[in-house]
């Protein structure tokens, strides 16, 4: 990164990690100050405004990637990494860490995330095949997720680094997952519960998995909590939340949702049913199997469906509720 040494921008890189998705309620530090540099959003589109979960400001820029392969991280580096990721369900947690090494393609993935928020399932499957949307298929797998999307596109630093760590030393990052997910189940707060079901395969092997193959809930929760000992008198149950649930189903099979997860054992990142092998050395060139060409043909689509924002749809209920009282 010009001007900036590099140790000091993994620094900048990870304490931004410690900060990512947590719930206001159980916060015990200020976050850190977010890059406020403009990105251009997806088709020119302005970003939704008056939408609360959604800051009204433009996605950082990403820094330039490094030529040279970035220095190799210490336990002590990636354990901070990512853990803002690390409870995730696994098959999401995998979407996550390929899409992260596509970091350039996060920011307008993410503008078309929130601007297509309305649909979801099949109607959301069917606007991604008309858009023909250009980016890699993990990318597109999170298009599902628009808070997911949100907060990487607004946390590029953080994004940037830990795809170059999965891309250099995936196997350490995994390692760095199962740490995390250790000392969050030795506490409490990591355990079964009606959204996902947590199990134990043995030393280095724990699964997050749905209780439903097809549906997913984000949990949120604040790092500086869940993989350290609660404080007295903290009720252990709040710490981590669960939003909406989301449906990803068959028709997301094309985008490597036909089978994600983890090898945990041999440090394999698993989707559609097959070992993920993109690294620093063939970032370039690598293109898994499920990622032939489906849908793209070359270039964006013009628009066959609606673009919302949530202005639209409160205008909409209030049409409708004064229709109602007449």
């Amino acid at each position: 990164m010009t001007g900036i040494p590099l140790a000091s921008s993994l620094a900048c890189s990870v304490a931004l990690a410690v900060g990512m998705f947590c719930q206001p309620a159980v916060m015990q530090a200020q976050p850190s100050p977010q890059n406020t540099q403009p990105q251009q959003p997806y088709r020119q589109q302005q970003y939704p405004q008056q939408q609360q979960q959604y800051p009204q400001q433009p996605y950082p820029q990403q820094q330039p990637y490094p030529q040279q392969a970035p220095p190799v991280l210490a336990p002590q580096q990636l354990d901070p990494l990512v853990q803002s990721v690390a409870l995730y369900p696994d098959p999401l947690l995998a979407q996550v860490l390929t899409a992260a090494t596509y970091s350039n393609e996060i920011p307008e993935a993410a503008t078309w995330a929130v601007q297509h928020s309305y649909l979801t399932g099949e109607p959301l499957a069917r606007a991604i095949e008309a858009d023909n949307l250009p980016w890699d298929p993990s990318v597109i797998a999170l298009l599902p997720f628009p808070s997911v999307l949100d907060q990487m596109a607004r946390n590029m630093d953080w994004t940037q680094a830990l795809g170059n760590a999965v891309l250099a030393q995936r196997g350490d990052v995994m390692d760095a997952v199962q740490r995390m997910r250790q000392e969050s189940l030795s506490y409490g707060y990591l355990r079964t519960n009606p959204y996902s079901r947590v199990v134990v395969l043995g030393p280095g092997q724990i699964e997050i998995v749905p209780v439903r193959t097809d549906f997913y809930y984000v949990p949120a929760y604040d790092p500086r909590v869940v993989f350290f000992p609660p404080r007295p008198g903290f009720y252990i149950g709040s710490a981590i939340r669960f939003g909406n649930g989301i449906g990803v189903g068959a028709a997301f099979a094309p985008w490597g949702w036909g089978g994600a997860g983890f090898g945990w054992r041999d440090h394999a990142i698993l989707l559609d049913h097959r070992p993920w092998g993109r690294t620093w050395v063939n970032r370039g060139a690598y293109a898994p199997r499920y990622a032939e060409p489906r849908y793209y043909h070359g270039g964006p689509a013009v628009e066959r469906h609606d673009i919302r924002s949530p202005r639209d749809d409160r205008r909409r209920s209030q049409d409708h509720d004064r229709r109602d009282q007449h």
